[in-house]
């Protein structure tokens, strides 16, 4: 390990909020795999985690091992073979994505690595848009936007489209999308992938200071582990199960 990465592993505060919130979301020996006989692949294997309200947590693993399938059953785009979620008043796992539009609706919101904006559309109206999709009236949906944009620092870019900001900035319009709607649990899978480095940190202090000030959660997949070590907590996917549960265990240091 690099000494600056364990440097900053041992410097990583303790969030005395988190200890006294909440559970956000437990996923309980969550079970997938895919095809079947001989070429039946199993993807996860018993998958045991929690997320507390106002907690980052940062998920990485090799790849293929089964990030964004988790991912994906958690965010309702995909039913597991065996076991439970529960996440805030949300109870499933194996149901299918026709029977949880709730979860997607109100329970989670997304952010992803190719941002997902739509070309034409201003960063307001990119916002307010998943907003009337979802049944929102456009009055609101533009109120909500503007104070989502307002947010993340981007009240003085509402009315640029994609191409007249710069990636960071792109990234923080994903991000105001995906808190409009007031959902409890962000899943963000690799957010900061085409962003540089300084754009990428900027993205994590965001996260960092919505889960401190709003009370929200996220669950976050990176390759990362620079920026893995600024979440409050690391798990390690290995071989279809959680292998670790914080930072500094995940990278094999020991507790003093």
């Amino acid at each position: 390990m690099e000494p600056s990465i364990e440097a900053s592993l041992r410097q990583q505060p303790l969030n005395t909020k988190i200890l006294a919130s909440h559970l956000m979301l437990r996923v309980s020996d969550l079970k997938k795999g895919f095809g079947s006989g001989a070429r039946r692949l199993e993807v996860l294997k018993g998958i045991n985690m929690e997320v507390k309200t106002g907690e980052l947590v940062s998920l990485m693993g090799p790849s293929g091992c089964g990030k964004s399938t988790l991912l994906n059953i958690i965010g309702g785009l995909l039913e597991a073979d065996s076991g439970e979620i529960s996440l805030d008043s949300f109870d499933y796992g194996t149901k299918p994505p026709s029977r949880v539009v709730d979860v997607r609706r109100s329970g989670v919101g997304w952010i992803f690595q190719d941002f997902h904006l739509v070309d034409r559309l201003d960063a307001l109206d990119n916002v307010a848009f998943s907003l009337e999709l979802s049944g929102m009236s456009p009055k609101e949906a533009e109120t909500r936007a503007m104070d989502a944009l307002e947010r993340v620092g981007l009240s003085d870019r509402t009315n640029f489209i994609p191409d007249q900001l710069s990636g960071g900035q792109q990234q923080r319009v994903a991000v105001a999308r995906a808190i409009s709607g007031s959902r409890p649990l962000i899943l963000a899978d690799e957010p900061t992938g085409n962003l540089d480095v300084k754009s990428g940190e900027d993205v994590i202090n965001l996260f960092k200071d919505l889960c401190a000030n709003d009370g929200l959660s996220v669950l976050m997949v990176t390759h990362d582990p620079v920026l893995a070590s600024m979440a409050d907590r690391m798990l390690l996917l290995k071989d279809g199960i959680t292998a670790a549960s914080d930072i500094r265990s995940a990278w094999g240091i020991e507790e003093e």
